[in-house]
């Protein structure tokens, strides 16, 4: 686990950002942690899916990679909530819009779980939405996103040692050390 150091409350937005691959647990830790803090939890796939009524993979599919980044640009960069654990999709690191809009709600806290555990745990769910190129392996992607979740993220926890109450829990500490030293 490391931290560059934003506060929680630092921009005044009160939110935290759960960013990573496709497999990391945002979902899963980010329930965890929107229940440690008592506040709701936002998951933008499911936001996604709710607005075109249609399940992420068969949207990722239908648009394409390019276009369904630009939709989930679009719909993530117009967010207008506080207080909440927002879980994004993996891709949202690619839209430069949506990412500048999460960074404005607050810490965006990045899961890194080691690239084999990624590769089997898409493996495992492959009906999961993947915004993948043609041709393109989930290593490929894995690869490719790595250094855009590093250059974003404020705090890193690695999600595949530790479970998701763990992360949670390592998450809830470091923002209350965050905003401790913010106070003091």
């Amino acid at each position: 686990m490391s931290g560059k150091g934003s506060s929680l409350y630092a921009t005044g937005g009160g939110c935290v950002t759960l960013i990573g691959m496709a497999g990391a647990g945002k979902s899963t830790v980010g329930n965890r942690l929107a229940a440690l803090l008592g506040w709701p939890q936002l998951d933008t796939d499911q936001l996604i899916e709710a607005h075109f009524g249609r399940p992420l993979q068969e949207l990722a599919d239908a648009f394409g990679r390019d276009r369904f980044v630009e939709v989930e640009d679009e719909i993530v960069s117009g967010l207008a909530v506080r207080r909440a654990v927002i879980s994004t999709g993996g891709s949202v690191v690619y839209g430069k819009r949506c990412m500048d809009r999460l960074r404005e709600l607050g810490p965006i806290v990045y899961l890194a779980p080691a690239r084999e555990v990624i590769l089997a745990r898409v493996a495992a769910n492959p009906d999961r939405g993947l915004a993948i190129a043609p041709g393109q392996t989930v290593e490929d992607l894995f690869n490719e996103r790595l250094p855009l979740y590093e250059a974003a993220a404020d705090f890193t926890v690695d999600s595949g040692r530790l479970g998701p109450d763990a992360c949670a829990e390592a998450i809830r500490d470091w923002l209350n050390q965050r905003e401790g030293e913010r106070e003091a």
